[in-house]
């Protein structure tokens, strides 16, 4: 049986939103502000997380940059995995501008994550999020213990955590 410690990513550094690279799904290039920062220097402290072997991340720069911080604080390799990914506004991968994401995320909330007929969009299932972090946890279920660098949406509807504080940790077992 594995050991996950799921760690919310840190604080995003908004400032730059909508600018240079960070427009579009370059959106989610977005890194830490001073605040995540800190936020996940003061999780690398928590001794849950001394046995951990290996860091998992999702692919997005602010758990890419947490997962950094967690990977010199604690010594330990990491690697990303796509399917640890934020939720989507478009279950095909399409990009929506923030007013159509936006309405495509009140839908998903105000449904449970459960989609129905009356859906205007084709938002990513609470049940898609469930299926997806679980099979990157079996991927790695020959470790004793892992931490998982994720999303509070993925927090939420994986682990039953309602909106997960930036650097909160929570564990599951597998």
């Amino acid at each position: 049986m594995s050991k996950y410690y799921f760690i919310r990513h840190g604080e995003t550094d908004f400032t730059e939103a909508d600018t240079k690279i960070y427009q579009g799904w370059g959106f989610n290039m977005l890194t830490l502000s001073r605040k995540g920062i800190s936020q996940i220097r003061d999780a690398a402290n928590d001794q849950r997380l001394k046995d951990a072997q290996i860091i998992v991340t999702s692919p997005y720069g602010r758990t890419m940059h947490t997962a950094a911080i967690l990977s010199k604080e604690l010594g330990i390799d990491m690697v990303v995995e796509t399917d640890l990914h934020e939720w989507v506004a478009d279950a095909d991968y399409n990009y929506l501008p923030e007013k159509e994401a936006m309405t495509s995320f009140r839908d998903f909330s105000e449904n449970k994550g459960i989609m129905n007929a009356d859906c205007k969009y084709n938002w990513e299932t609470a049940a898609s999020i469930f299926k997806r972090t679980k099979s990157v946890l079996e991927k790695y279920s020959n470790y004793d213990a892992v931490i998982i660098v994720c999303h509070g949406t993925v927090m939420q509807y994986f682990l039953g955590v309602e909106h997960p504080n930036n650097g909160q940790i929570e564990e599951y077992m597998l």
